[in-house]
């Protein structure tokens, strides 16, 4: 990873840390996460693990998706508290199809980041779509990983308010 993404993300840091509606952090946060891995779309999915499910405030370029907390390659991202790197959806018995089906999108490939909270439980996933130049990459992965690290504290904390 070049020292100019690490500093990238520090400076977004700050800018997030004036965020703490939920609101405003997701946008933010989405439109930061593309432009770092030069993705074409990214959706960030809150888990609720009281209602078993897994939704969005935020979907680029499509309204509201709620899930099963188990379904798909989102919902394998939080069972399994790991990244899942998807170059290949249509041929990966996880991906939901429908939601293209339903969208007219087609989705080239996935990058899904567990966003995890300070007690080490996932709160949420950043999902990134088509690459423009390729596939997702392990460098990709390590990048976002640094990244979800990063905005944990603004999302666990923008969370919390929203409950009260």
């Amino acid at each position: 990873m070049s020292l100019e993404i690490y500093k990238r993300i520090a400076d977004f840091g700050k800018k997030l840390s004036g965020l703490d509606h939920i609101e405003e952090a997701l946008p933010t946060i989405a439109e930061e996460a593309k432009a770092i891995v030069n993705a074409e779309r990214c959706s960030i999915f809150i888990v609720d693990r009281e209602g078993g499910m897994l939704w969005t405030k935020l979907s680029d370029g499509i309204g509201r998706i709620a899930i099963g907390i188990d379904s798909g390659i989102v919902g394998d991202t939080v069972l399994k508290k790991a990244v899942q790197l998807v170059n290949t959806p249509y041929e990966d018995s996880r991906f939901l199809a429908k939601i293209d089906e339903k969208s007219g999108f087609v989705t080239r490939n996935i990058l899904a980041i567990p966003i995890f909270n300070s007690r080490q439980e996932v709160i949420g996933v950043i999902q990134l779509l088509n690459k423009y130049n390729g596939d997702f990459d392990d460098k990709d992965e390590g990048i976002m990983s640094f990244f979800a690290n990063y905005v944990s504290g603004t999302l666990e904390l923008a969370l919390l308010l929203e409950k009260k």
